[in-house]
């Protein structure tokens, strides 16, 4: 029996559907099928209601999605407890972070803490989004860095994470461009001539955020998918060798756009983009689950920095 498994059983308890828990889990739906099949052959039984819509548990299943829920805990539970044994691992914050963001955002985040907190020793793991959230969710990280967008929202519960936000983000179109910043493609495109699209994955975070874009553009946008990837990376590197324009994060274009590499190819309106905000969270420590104290006094640095600069500004004096 595999992990993997026991997660994608909950997930399907807890969405009742098998294509938005492949969704979730990042895995086609066969596949994910064929995971919950080896489950029910491990376990001996069959968990799933197969007969009805939308997906029901068995009375089996509704058993084992408890035993399921108390071991996956125990073995997270286990893990944790194995890895605050290191002698480095009360002095490491380790970060969950997208891989967009562990490129464009934190390299420069770093600089400015080790200006005004101090050195810090850190671990990041750098995962697709869904996979950020469940590392931390599963006790496997201490603060997790992500994109928020209101309608595709980070699903933590408010009564166990706290949260921070630590800037905003826009998600824009560009393009190769010659020395003079003149973009090759520009959007809208036509339908007689659409333009060579460089696409996210459908279960990309980005993807859905451009997702958003195409449904919300007030003039529709003429656009023919020639390349897909979940990277961002990828994808910039793809519009660089002029394939097509591509949906990306501001950071991550800074060094292109200034060297005239590439430029926004969105004639600057304003709603062909999407804004972003980018987050922390931490799991709020607890008598039971107190955290590292390295991680609690940078929490506290972020937390009065956030307040400093939320402060409005003095009023001056008024003269007599």
């Amino acid at each position: 029996m595999e992990t993997k498994w026991l997660e994608d059983f909950i997930s399907l308890a807890e969405t009742r559907s098998f294509s938005r828990s492949a969704e979730l889990r990042h895995v086609t739906q066969p596949a994910f099928s064929r995971r919950i099949q080896s489950l029910e052959a491990w376990v001996g039984t069959d968990l799933i209601d197969r007969t009805s819509y939308p997906t029901r548990l068995t009375p089996a299943g509704e058993v084992f999605y408890e035993q399921a829920l108390e071991m996956l805990g125990q073995i997270n539970n286990a893990r944790a407890l194995l890895r605050g044994k290191r002698p480095t691992a009360q002095t490491t914050v380790d970060f969950a972070v997208p891989h967009t963001l562990s490129l464009t955002y934190m390299p420069k985040w770093m600089t400015e803490l080790r200006e005004g907190f101090g050195t810090i020793n850190t671990r990041l793991m750098a995962l697709n989004v869904h996979d950020a959230v469940m590392t931390i969710v599963e006790g496997g990280c201490d603060l997790l860095l992500c994109y928020h967008h209101p309608r595709q929202p980070v699903q933590l519960d408010a009564s166990r994470y706290d949260m921070i936000t630590l800037g905003n983000e826009a998600l824009r179109a560009y393009s190769r461009c010659d020395r003079s910043g003149t973009p090759e493609f520009v959007l809208p495109g036509t339908s007689k001539a659409p333009l060579p699209f460089l696409s996210y994955t459908s279960n990309a975070y980005l993807g859905r955020m451009v997702e958003l874009i195409l449904s919300d553009a007030k003039r529709p946008l003429f656009l023919e998918k020639r390349y897909e990837t979940d990277m961002a990376e990828g994808l910039k590197m793809m519009a660089l060798e002029g394939h097509g324009i591509v949906f990306l994060p501001e950071s991550a274009v800074t060094r292109e756009i200034k060297q005239k590499q590439l430029a926004r190819a969105d004639a600057g309106q304003a709603d062909w983009e999407v804004n972003m905000e980018i987050r922390l969270y931490r799991e709020r420590p607890t008598s039971q689950r107190p955290g590292k104290p390295i991680v609690s006094r940078l929490w506290d640095y972020l937390v009065r920095q956030h307040e400093g600069s939320e402060k409005p500004p003095a009023r001056k004096a008024r003269r007599a």
